[in-house]
């Protein structure tokens, strides 16, 4: 009986007994695995799944990680600014023997899925959801920031977008009369703390700030 399973983007027909090189399975040596995801049977008979066969799986006992062949890449531009560059790979792999062809009763047998080493379980997934609905439900409930009672409308102030004014209500900066009161030393003091480059003086905040808070 031979069976056709697919596992990290191949596939591979496989009898028992068979040994196999697949990519990197989120396995120890010496541990079972078992693939779920197989495409045909054939024997006696032969069932083609659709994509699947139902019930199908095909057992196997992890032998060791190892690594494939290197396989070397060598990039060269012919321009008058040339470059070449060698680059080497070897793909990380698992060895394994195939023990057991089951036809039927593979989602009950209780032997631990082979997952990819990159992949995310399906147990991985399910313990996840539920603190992603509540993170959900969290953000749902939280009431929108309101804007603090008397701040002012930093926008309206020449050069000012959302970004600069987050900014400023961060450093505790709300109304226009703040601003207005500034000194040469607090225009030094936030132009450093927030980065405004001089935008300060250039933009003449503290002279508009004067005439809106009227």
């Amino acid at each position: 009986m031979f069976a056709v399973l697919k596992t990290g983007g191949k596939q591979y027909k496989v009898q028992s007994g068979d040994l196999l090189r697949v990519e990197k399975l989120a396995a120890d040596a010496g541990e079972k695995v078992q693939f779920n995801e197989i495409l045909m049977l054939g024997g006696d008979s032969v069932t083609v799944g659709a994509p699947f066969v139902a019930g199908a799986a095909v057992q196997a006992e992890i032998i060791d990680q190892v690594k494939g062949d290197k396989v070397i890449n060598f990039v060269k531009r012919r321009r008058k600014h040339s470059s070449k560059r060698t680059k080497g790979h070897r793909q990380q792999l698992t060895l394994l023997k195939i023990t057991e062809i089951l036809a039927e009763g593979g989602d009950k047998s209780g032997v631990k899925a082979a997952v990819g080493a990159g992949s995310i379980s399906g147990a991985a997934v399910a313990a996840a959801a539920p603190k992603t609905e509540k993170k959900a439900e969290k953000k749902a409930a939280a009431p929108k920031a309101a804007k603090a009672e008397g701040a002012d409308d930093l926008k309206k102030l020449s050069g000012v977008g959302p970004a600069l004014e987050k900014k400023l209500v961060a450093a505790g900066i709300t109304s226009f009369a703040q601003i207005a009161a500034w000194t040469e030393a607090d225009i030094e003091k936030f132009d450093e703390e927030l980065s405004f480059k001089g935008r300060i003086q250039r933009e003449g905040w503290v002279e508009q700030a004067k005439e809106l808070a009227q």
